[in-house]
């Protein structure tokens, strides 16, 4: 029950995230696209705007969504870091290959806590001034290093949707790597801003569905069955005994991905058509045609005159 509860908790938290990163960057563009430049976080809107006559309050809250973050991000290395103490043994024998797996898992989450730290510091004191370029580099290099380590624990699970569960996340996460390598490179790339957004909500729909997935009974596929030899969840629970319960239980969550990424595209098509229609940005069809030679018989004859009169005065 705890492992269900922290895959719904990371998953609010990725899809807020992503979407309020995703909102703010579209907004942006279509405000101003000629000055526009990606940032690592962009404070709430209306305590920004009030905050050069208002309080320390209004100063804090202006930054509420990062102390939310941090206070997840201790509350998820403090589980990791239990849950690599927990003594339950595995069903191959004694060995503590989840100990490994929740460390690694904590030493990320701890990095991203220094990052969202340092960004909190940047953007309240001028004590560590990081450009946001640096920012995304070095957010590029945590989203590499989790994906990594999404990787190698998908290779030593012992739970068939546990690993494959594992290996998506590890293909999201890479991807992320690459948008913040593009954005410290090109930091006016919009479109790699907005499949930032995109990938950290899909990242939190996939936490969902891995944490539905593995241990939700209704929706573990047929022919699949939690691992009662396993008390606290540990590897995942959930192993198919037949290779075609195995194959058919993959087959399912790939269908899930697919619906999972379909969602996604949809949710920035809505989002740019909602902020485009309240910024009041026009259609790419309602600019003024350029006059031609055959737009009026006036002007055609008018720019026969001139050029007439041009060429008697050049002899």
């Amino acid at each position: 029950m705890a492992a269900l509860i922290t895959h719904i908790f990371s998953s609010s938290t990725l899809l807020s995230l992503g979407l309020y990163h995703l909102i703010c960057t579209t907004r942006n563009h279509l405000k101003s696209p000629r000055d526009y430049i990606a940032k690592p976080y962009h404070p709430f809107p209306l305590w920004a705007a009030s905050s050069s006559s208002s309080s320390s309050s209004s100063t804090r809250l202006k930054h509420f969504q990062l102390y939310l973050l941090i206070l997840y991000l201790v509350l998820a290395v403090g589980y990791q870091l239990l849950t690599s103490s927990d003594t339950n043994p595995l069903i191959k024998g004694h060995t503590p290959v989840h100990r490994f797996s929740s460390l690694q898992s904590a030493a990320v989450l701890f990095l991203f806590l220094l990052l969202s730290l340092s960004l909190l510091i940047s953007s309240t004191t001028s004590l560590l001034p990081i450009p946001s370029d640096l920012f995304f580099a070095f957010a590029s290099a945590v989203f590499f290093l989790s994906s990594i380590v999404s990787s190698s624990s998908a290779s030593v699970q012992i739970s068939d949707l546990q690993a494959k569960c594992d290996s998506v996340s590890s293909w999201i996460s890479a991807a992320c790597a690459l948008l913040c390598l593009l954005l410290a490179r090109q930091p006016r790339l919009f479109i790699a801003d907005v499949g930032l957004g995109a990938s950290v909500c899909l990242q939190g729909l996939w936490a969902l569905q891995t944490g539905l997935s593995l241990y939700v009974e209704t929706f573990i596929p047929e022919g699949c069955h939690r691992l009662l030899d396993v008390v606290s969840g540990v590897e995942g629970s959930t192993k198919c005994e037949l290779e075609e319960s195995r194959l058919r239980a993959v087959a399912i969550l790939d269908l899930a991905f697919v619906l999972h990424v379909t969602f996604v595209i949809v949710t920035v098509m809505v989002v740019y058509a909602v902020i485009a229609r309240g910024v009041g940005l026009k259609r790419l069809g309602s600019y003024e045609a350029l006059p031609t030679m055959s737009s009026g018989t006036g002007d055609s004859n008018h720019n026969h005159f001139q050029m007439k009169t041009l060429a008697a005065t050049q002899t």
